[in-house]
């Protein structure tokens, strides 16, 4: 990550990850985003760069939403270390 600017071949959607039980579809196809995301939290990236960066997130128009769907995607994320990883091994026997 080498500029402060959005990557506008990034799309994500506007939808937030589940706050589910179970891995989901989601979870399958964002999981290199989640990957991204705890590498920029240990870095001690800030929310506002890495949620501009990541998500292409403009937090300018409305920092609570932003601040809001970074939130969302790094709490899956960590889910996803913890719980996820265990359901994704599983899935594949």
């Amino acid at each position: 990550m080498t500029t402060d600017e959005p990557d506008p071949s990034n799309t994500l959607p506007i939808e937030v990850p589940p706050d589910a039980a179970t891995l989901t579809d989601f979870d399958r196809l964002y999981a290199t985003i989640y990957i991204r995301l705890l590498d920029a939290d240990a870095a001690g990236v800030d929310w506002k760069t890495a949620s501009r960066q990541i998500l292409n997130l403009d937090h300018t128009d409305n920092d609570e939403h932003a601040k809001s769907v970074f939130d969302r995607f790094l709490a899956r994320a960590k889910w996803m270390t913890q719980v996820g990883y265990a359901l994704l091994l599983k899935a594949d026997t």
